[in-house]
């Protein structure tokens, strides 16, 4: 399997990856302490909400807080509008770091996901990643793919 580069936690040699690592990102004159951030945020139209959302420390608390509101999204999750948010913070990421290109260059070749064989729940976590399983790979990997577009560019 070493043509496949999984990860899980922000920890992690490829954690960097995920949308929950610290490494914030500016859009439309406003920072954004992670990837997660400004993803959740970009489903709702509520200015009080984003602002009580971009102002959350924890990128899981992001999340989670997000769930609260969803009655309040504009973005159906998982829709075609949630991966084209998707592409657009990871592509702010990609060129607001230029270490992460040279990084990503480096995995040229492989599939990239982000592993979720350790995460309960069903559909939505194969959707944005995958897993291995008995020597086959398992999901949608749309977040893996996003990635794997970006090394080409």
């Amino acid at each position: 399997m070493e043509n496949y580069i999984g990860f899980r936690k922000v920890r992690d040699s490829y954690g960097w990856l995920g949308n929950m690592s610290a490494h914030p990102i500016e859009y439309k004159g406003k920072i954004w302490r992670t990837c997660e951030c400004l993803f959740q945020c970009l489903r709702f139209e509520d200015e009080d909400i984003i602002e009580m959302l971009r102002n959350e420390r924890s990128p899981m608390g992001v999340k989670m807080k997000s769930k609260k509101y969803k009655d309040r999204m504009v973005v159906e999750v998982m829709s075609g509008r949630d991966v084209d948010n998707m592409r657009l913070v990871v592509g702010l990421k990609y060129e607001q770091y230029e270490w992460i290109k040279e990084e990503l260059r480096k995995l040229r070749g492989k599939v990239i996901y982000e592993d979720v064989s350790n995460r309960r729940g069903g559909k939505r976590k194969l959707f944005w990643g995958g897993k291995l399983e008995g020597g086959q790979f398992i999901g949608e990997n749309v977040l893996g793919k996003i990635w794997m577009e970006l090394i080409n560019k």
